[in-house]
């Protein structure tokens, strides 16, 4: 196995990695950033939240015509010409986007930075002409979510269960067919995914990647890789 080395450091909880455009892009939760980095080291700070806005629990990705979305109190599309607009009135913790523009997020409606009961969550679809709808429900805290290459399938963690479950995705985007897709992973894990790149990763509670192609991991400080990816 490739030794791991760090890409970048001093970071504060690094979430949501992405593969965009040659570079890395990931959430810096405790400095409210979305940052971009290159295989090299050289990072750029893409985006700055608003600093009142809570630090943790936002994500990243992009529409087919590549604006920008986050999570957070709301949906929000960073417009071409740099204005930040409201693309949807739903708090959502992670998000991904399918090749038709259809934006699945994910929450859970209990305070857990607080302590509160654990209560069963969600996956939500916001569609391109704006329309939200429920589409799954009963998840063990949801967190990471990918789509597969082809579009068919919608993976996501369920952290406090430990598994990865996937749904088909329907014509109309929404998900059935549910089904596990890894479990025994531990009681607190995410996922992420580099589409292009075919590899993904599960994290665990040892914050090591659990994959046949772990593409690297994530922790409180630093991001690192394994090997180099080619150009």
């Amino acid at each position: 196995m490739s030794e791991l080395e760090v890409l970048l450091g001093g970071l504060g909880i690094p979430e949501s990695p992405r593969w965009h455009e040659g570079r890395l892009w990931f959430c810096n939760w405790i400095d409210r950033q979305v940052v971009a980095v290159d295989m090299d080291g050289k990072a750029e700070v893409v985006l700055t939240r608003d600093p009142a806005s809570h630090s943790m629990g936002y994500s990243i990705d992009w529409l087919p015509d590549g604006r920008l979305l986050t999570t957070g109190d709301k949906v929000r599309r960073q417009e071409p010409d740099g204005p930040v607009a409201v693309h949807a009135e739903q708090r959502a913790n992670e998000i991904v986007v399918d090749a038709r523009g259809n934006a699945y997020v994910n929450g859970a409606d209990f305070d857990f930075a607080a302590g509160a009961p654990p209560k069963p969550g969600y996956i939500k679809l916001v569609t391109p002409d704006g329309q939200l709808r429920q589409v799954a429900g009963d998840i063990a805290f949801p967190n990471g979510m990918v789509i597969t290459p082809d579009g068919r399938t919608l993976i996501i963690s369920e952290s406090f269960a430990g598994r990865l479950t996937a749904f088909g995705i329907g014509a109309d985007g929404g998900l059935s067919g549910r089904r596990v897709f890894a479990e025994g992973l531990g009681g607190r894990t995410a996922s992420a995914w580099m589409p292009k790149a075919r590899c993904g990763w599960a994290q665990a509670d040892s914050q090591s990647p659990v994959s046949p192609k772990a593409a690297g991991s994530c922790n409180t400080s630093n991001l690192r890789r394994t090997g180099r990816r080619s150009r």
